[in-house]
């Protein structure tokens, strides 16, 4: 485990998480979930602070992991690319030794994953990889508390990502092997996931250009959108490339009858995916996306060990 000679333990991709505890957090998100529906006190965070360093925006991950500290009773410092010293004059390193003697718990969402490897890896407080280039891992948690919530474990199961070899997708290949099951990937050639990452995850995972075949029976079918940000002067050429990779009606119905449907959002209708998909009864977007803030809380919780 990347964290195992740290004094304080990181989320920086899946891998972080042994399979037990991946699944223990998801129970505990359920649980959580719950809690708050219920009307229940909970603030086992009295006094600590989030800090969140934003270079990418993002609507879901700033209001669920804010929010995930005022449910708790602590508080959230948003901190745009104007409010750090990141990546202008001071060294990285020295910025997460100031920051970490202040704050309980760091979470950045960023372009490069070796910037949140070394913020980490000079940090004394828990850090979070909000999002990087290179993986999303909070939002697959998300994604599988759903799936658990709505057709139970998903070992063994069948699941097809439609669409560029991306940071989620890298994240599912992850995602594969810590909660065994079957990948399947479809994608146009020039836009495989990393070829070292697939090779880990030996026969979990497989490749294909067909999207009919990924689909074939499976119990979870996801697509994300076809230029991400950062990408938009590619816009015209990936809209060409994966126009035969748009998920439909008639490519849900190669999946199984009761396959559900992920997209981490936001959703581009009439690209990447149909709106008689999306807004169709094997959609749980909605779900999937209110499951990021009760999986956050639940691994704020474990990392900061505020359980009591």
């Amino acid at each position: 485990m990347r964290s195992s000679d740290m004094t304080c333990r990181h989320f920086l991709t899946l891998f972080d998480l042994s399979p037990s505890e991946a699944r223990a957090l998801l129970v505990r998100a359920i649980e959580l979930k719950r809690m708050l529906r219920a009307g229940e006190t909970y603030l086992p965070l009295r006094n600590r602070t989030l800090a969140m360093i934003f270079e990418k925006s993002s609507t879901r991950t700033r209001v669920s992991f804010e929010t995930a500290m005022v449910q708790f009773g602590g508080h959230a410092l948003f901190l745009s690319p104007r409010d750090t010293q990141l990546g202008r004059g001071e060294p990285i390193e020295d910025s997460a030794r100031v920051l970490s003697r202040m704050v309980d718990l760091v979470m950045i969402r960023t372009f490069d994953q070796n910037l949140v490897e070394r913020f980490a890896a000079n940090s004394r407080v828990p850090v979070i990889n909000g999002l990087t280039d290179r993986c999303h891992p909070c939002q697959v948690l998300a994604d599988m508390q759903t799936y658990l919530e709505h057709r139970g474990d998903i070992q063994g199961r069948r699941v097809a990502w439609i669409g560029d070899g991306n940071n989620m997708c890298h994240s599912y290949i992850e995602a594969a092997q810590v909660f065994d099951f079957e990948l399947h990937i479809a994608c146009p050639e020039g836009f495989d996931p990393d070829a070292d990452l697939l090779t880990t995850a030996g026969d979990r995972c497989s490749l294909t250009r067909e999207p009919a075949d990924a689909a074939e029976g499976a119990d979870l079918v996801l697509t994300d959108v076809w230029a991400s940000m950062g990408q938009e002067a590619e816009q015209e050429d990936r809209r060409r490339a994966f126009a035969p990779y748009q998920v439909d009606d008639a490519l849900m119905a190669r999946a199984n009858r009761d396959a559900l449907f992920m997209h981490c959002l936001p959703a581009h209708r009439g690209e990447e995916v149909t709106a008689a998909v999306i807004d169709g009864a094997q959609s749980v977007v909605w779900d999937e996306a209110e499951n990021r803030l009760h999986s956050q809380k639940a691994l704020i919780e474990f990392l900061v060990d505020a359980k009591p």
